[in-house]
């Protein structure tokens, strides 16, 4: 599956297993599954109208909270010396973990790697949970396209052209498929030259397409950004149609994503391939690889079994979004990329029950690493002599609880966010009916994610 290093060190800090939880694993399948279909018949009887889903895709609503006070906070966050101080950090940290995945031996200690996949990648989801638009504010590539256009005296907002709206987030869907298939998949994912070559062609990707399309480019394109924006629509800060930041509720935040091209293949990837990481990490997939060890090339497995459990979800999300009979003006092909953004919330407690240890954990030793980039022995931030703690790995009972709580939380959200963007859309006498699809597919997201969660 993977080389030896990789098992040792970047592998997933222990998520615990069924066996280590306090209660049954039927009996939570069953009553998680419950709460979800309560919560539906509650929201049926008492839930009428739309609260938050505006009368045009992305609008919301819901009045931002105290916009007075959030002002005050705008006026600071988008002062140009906030700007450049976060995209100068962003700068920083992008060439720091440059410098150590160049310079730095192709060893698994180097922080290179850890800062790649772990503060980055896993740190997207907190960061972008408690501040908003997160990688947008510190994006490198953002920065350095700034300066590119500055110094060729042109305007960074507009590029050569427009974008092609047909194009949509089907680039940063690909973008975020070629990471997973990185970092999940590819035997070379901790070998430093393998993330130097994927981060090298990133940078390129994004400053070209930048410089053709403008800063569009990178809110439809770059994979980080765009994850990044997926989740920041269930934090409570977001922005209206002048661009100024306000505060709401995140299920009024989450009326806000607007549909496009792509939506669909974005929520997919993100969700099919944190199932496809807790489904190879279980028993029973790895009994089944080495009960096919001498007929089924093993590459191609995982190759196959992510791809499939991608286009699964993808597939069963369209057919779900359109199984309803009628759907008065919206055309029933729209109904995905509509109803794709009540996934969101189960895509965020999702990855936050299944990478809490490894952020938590793991996180702290690449701060440990950080110090030594050229793993040499230096202690350049400090660093070197801390000691991880491992609070949640000897907290079994804590960790399942926030691993359950997290699963069941992000369903419920997704299925009030789905509940309120269907009476929206549906015709009145299909507006109820119209939900039972939706239902069963997430009765079976909250099932079959509580089971690769525990299947470990």
């Amino acid at each position: 599956m993977s080389s030896t290093s990789r098992e040792v060190t970047l592998a997933h800090s222990s998520l615990g297993s069924r066996a280590d939880l306090p209660i049954p694993f039927e009996a939570l399948v069953i009553g998680s599954v419950l709460a979800l279909a309560a919560s539906f018949v509650v929201l049926a009887v008492a839930w009428r109208s739309p609260r938050y889903d505006g009368p045009e895709p992305g609008t919301t609503r819901k009045a931002p909270w105290r916009p007075d006070a959030v002002a005050r906070i705008g006026a600071v966050v988008d002062h140009p010396a906030s700007r450049g101080v976060l995209r100068g950090l962003g700068v920083v940290f992008f060439a720091y973990m440059l410098f150590a995945l160049v310079a730095g031996p192709d060893l698994a200690v180097n922080p290179g790697l850890g800062m790649f996949y772990v503060l980055l990648w896993v740190g997207i989801v907190p960061m972008s949970l408690l501040f908003g638009r997160f990688y947008r504010a510190v994006s490198p590539v953002r920065a350095v396209h700034a300066l590119l256009a500055r110094l060729a005296r042109t305007d960074p907002v507009h590029g050569a052209r427009d974008l092609p709206p047909w194009l949509g987030y089907w680039p940063a869907a690909l973008g975020l498929y070629a990471f997973v298939w990185l970092e999940l998949v590819a035997d070379s994912g901790v070998q430093t030259s393998s993330v130097r070559l994927w981060l090298a062609v990133y940078l390129m990707v994004m400053l070209v397409g930048g410089a053709l399309f403008g800063e569009e480019f990178f809110e439809k394109a770059d994979p980080f950004e765009a994850y990044s924006t997926l989740v920041a629509h269930v934090s409570v800060w977001g922005r209206d149609e002048h661009g100024t930041l306000v505060a709401r509720s995140p299920l009024a935040n989450l009326a806000t994503l607007a549909p496009a091209p792509g939506i669909v293949a974005l929520v997919a990837v993100l969700f099919g391939s944190t199932a496809y990481d807790s489904f190879r990490e279980s028993v029973d997939f790895a009994r089944f690889v080495n009960n096919t060890a001498d007929t089924i090339d093993a590459h191609l497995l995982f190759n196959g079994t992510m791809l499939a459990m991608v286009l699964a979800v993808g597939i069963l999300l369209s057919l779900a979004s359109m199984a309803t009979p009628a759907v008065g003006e919206v055309p029933r092909r729209a109904l995905p990329g509509r109803l794709a953004p009540s996934i969101v919330p189960i895509i965020v407690g999702y990855v936050a029950a299944h990478y809490a240890t490894y952020l938590f954990e793991f996180g702290q030793q690449v701060v440990v690493y950080m110090s030594d980039p050229l793993v040499d022995g230096s202690n350049l931030l400090g660093t070197a002599g801390l000691e991880p703690a491992y609070f949640l790995t000897a907290n079994i009972n804590a960790l399942a609880a926030i691993q359950v709580g997290g699963v069941v939380l992000g369903h419920i959200l997704a299925a009030v966010a789905a509940h309120d963007r269907s009476l929206a859309l549906l015709p009145r006498r299909h507006q109820l009916v119209g939900q039972l699809p939706m239902l069963a597919l997430m009765v079976t997201l909250t099932a079959g994610g509580l089971y690769l969660l525990f299947a470990s």
